[in-house]
């Protein structure tokens, strides 16, 4: 009964590790070129190739072993660094809030007065 149990945690554990390099994949794949090279990051196809490889080895081994490790770390790496530089170099980031570079989270810094 435990090792079922084990057994569907791994499952589930397994199901979302395809998300997260799923959804690198499709985020790498809508993004432009330019804006991998403008954030100093790899290029879009070097991104494209390794989330997909990512995606590749958590679906075709289990997740116990070596290389589906790689992959999620591969796919992390994608969404907590390049993603947010490449987003923000294309104009995405910013929830749709305009302001100056002087403006902190409360509004525009005022210099103390």
């Amino acid at each position: 009964m435990l090792m079922t149990g084990f057994a569907g945690f791994l499952g589930i554990l397994k199901i979302v590790l395809m998300a997260l390099a799923a959804f690198g994949l499709f985020d790498a794949a809508f993004r432009r070129e330019d804006a991998f090279r403008a954030a100093d990051k790899q290029t879009k196809v070097f991104w494209l190739v390794i989330l997909a490889i990512a995606l590749l080895v958590s679906y075709l081994f289990s997740i116990l072993s070596f290389l589906p490790i790689i992959g999620v770390i591969a796919s992390i790496v994608y969404i907590v660094d390049v993603r947010p530089a490449v987003k923000q170099v294309s104009g995405g980031g910013g929830g749709g809030r305009r302001g100056s570079s002087s403006d902190g989270p409360y509004g525009p810094y005022n210099g103390g007065r």
